[in-house]
């Protein structure tokens, strides 16, 4: 995990306008989760409790939400997502050797987030676009036809 995300403080008057945004009924837990997901780029464990408290429902009903939902995450990640597309196609057309490559250059490994809080690499079973393989995602620009000598010039446009 990001040691520089880690040593952020959680802005709690952040929270708690998110939280005044909206109505006070369950409906609205998921949007409000949602929401800290965006102004963090994860759900902070003092979002969830002082959500608790405001809307009156179980904090283990919000982590259940947390857990349950994929573009939810209770760690901090970083400030870009790098999903590597692991599908039959680009699995055979070389997917494996582009995330060692995004692995060892950007020294971290899959399924967590860089030091420096930068980058969250993913490695995703399909992102749809078989005919592009093998692909590689940052944030919501699709790399298709990606080789491992042009790692490094995909993710330097995100540095």
């Amino acid at each position: 995990m990001g040691a520089n995300v880690q040593k952020n403080k959680i802005d709690v008057k952040k929270i708690d306008r998110i939280i005044k945004g909206y109505d006070k009924s369950e409906e609205s837990l998921l949007a409000i989760l949602q929401d800290f997901q965006r102004a963090f780029q994860y759900v902070p464990e003092e979002g969830m409790k002082r959500l608790s408290r405001a809307m009156g429902v179980p904090e283990s009903k919000i982590y259940a939400m947390g857990t349950f939902y994929k573009a939810l995450s209770l760690k901090p990640r970083g400030k870009h997502t790098c999903k590597v597309c692991m599908g039959t196609a680009c699995h055979l057309k070389g997917a494996g050797q582009i995330l060692e490559t995004i692995e060892r250059e950007l020294k971290v490994k899959r399924n967590s987030t860089t030091e420096d809080g930068l980058f969250t690499v993913e490695s995703v079973n399909c992102v749809g676009a078989c005919a592009m393989a093998p692909v590689v995602v940052v944030d919501e620009s699709y790399a298709g036809h990606v080789r491992q000598s042009k790692v490094m010039d995909i993710l330097d446009k995100y540095k």
